[in-house]
């Protein structure tokens, strides 16, 4: 399992890298705070990872500390998606450190 600080995440969107940046967290806490470009992909709806996501993509996972997206790269991995990064420290971490003004919860 691969997984990236805030800062890389960063700096890769920053140099235009393309990333699949998917929120696995629960609507509501998606509609709180997010990263610019998420969709947002409930982890107890395994079918639409697995349908709407590419497995050719390089994609994160998010959510709010790191734990419940490493559990779905783990279940991307499983599946047959090779190209998977989990987000150390989730979105808490990212405005911490990245975004001082996102909203926190």
């Amino acid at each position: 399992m691969q997984t990236i600080t805030p800062e890389t995440l960063k700096e890769r969107l920053d140099n235009g890298e393309k990333l699949m940046l998917v929120d696995v967290r629960e609507s509501w806490e998606f509609s709180i705070c997010k990263i610019e470009g998420a969709v947002n992909i409930n982890m107890s709806d395994s079918e639409k990872l697995l349908n709407d996501l590419n497995s050719d993509d390089e994609i994160v996972t998010i959510c709010h500390h790191g734990m419940r997206s490493f559990q779905v790269a783990t279940f991307l991995e499983s599946n047959g998606f090779n190209n998977v990064i989990n987000l150390d420290g989730g979105i808490d971490l990212w405005a911490k450190t990245i975004d001082s003004d996102m909203a926190q919860y």
